[in-house]
């Protein structure tokens, strides 16, 4: 029995390392441009949320 799951620990590894040599990793470069682009657009959508709030504040109050 421990034998069988020692085999099947030592293939498993060995699955995950052949695995992990297809792995493509993003350069420096990709990374911070992916990373601004998120930054940017995170931004942009707290300030557009931000004025859409303060319209349906201002709606409502104006409403009720």
């Amino acid at each position: 029995m421990f034998k069988r799951m020692i085999e099947s620990v030592k293939t498993f590894l060995t699955d995950v390392r052949t695995e992990l040599k297809k792995v493509s990793f993003p350069t420096r470069a990709e990374t911070i441009g992916s990373t601004t682009v998120v930054i940017v657009f995170c931004v942009l959508m707290s300030l557009y949320l931000s004025v859409i709030d303060s319209f349906l504040v201002w709606l409502v109050g104006k409403i009720l």
